[in-house]
């Protein structure tokens, strides 16, 4: 098992910028953050292996930039442009061949 401690969400504007991070306990393979709005199912986000491989869902492309220092095992999530449909809470993921990991979330709100 991985621990992962998220912070940076919060409350903002509909335009507005939000930068969330993960700390991981150790280097794992690939990272990524997925959302979970109210009545919905928990969704890919966007994915960064340790290589530099990424990948974002098409919903935020363009918006949205993963990024990961692998020195601190530390992934970030820069999200820009923010939309109400953004709003949710989200997690960061931490997997390899033999485990699978999540954080405890943090609640994002996109609002007026």
């Amino acid at each position: 098992q991985v621990q992962l401690v998220e912070s940076g969400g919060g409350v903002v504007q509909p335009g507005g910028s939000l930068r969330l991070s993960c700390a991981a306990s150790r280097s794992i393979f690939t990272m990524a953050w997925y959302r979970q709005a109210p009545g919905k199912q928990r969704e890919l986000v966007a994915v960064h292996t340790i290589s530099g491989t990424t990948n974002y869902a098409d919903s935020v492309k363009g918006r949205f930039t993963i990024s990961r220092d692998n020195a601190k095992n530390t992934l970030y999530l820069q999200m820009n442009t923010l939309k109400p449909d953004d709003t949710a809470v989200y997690y960061c993921n931490a997997r390899d061949p033999l485990t699978t990991s999540w954080g405890q979330g943090t609640q994002v709100t996109v609002s007026s």
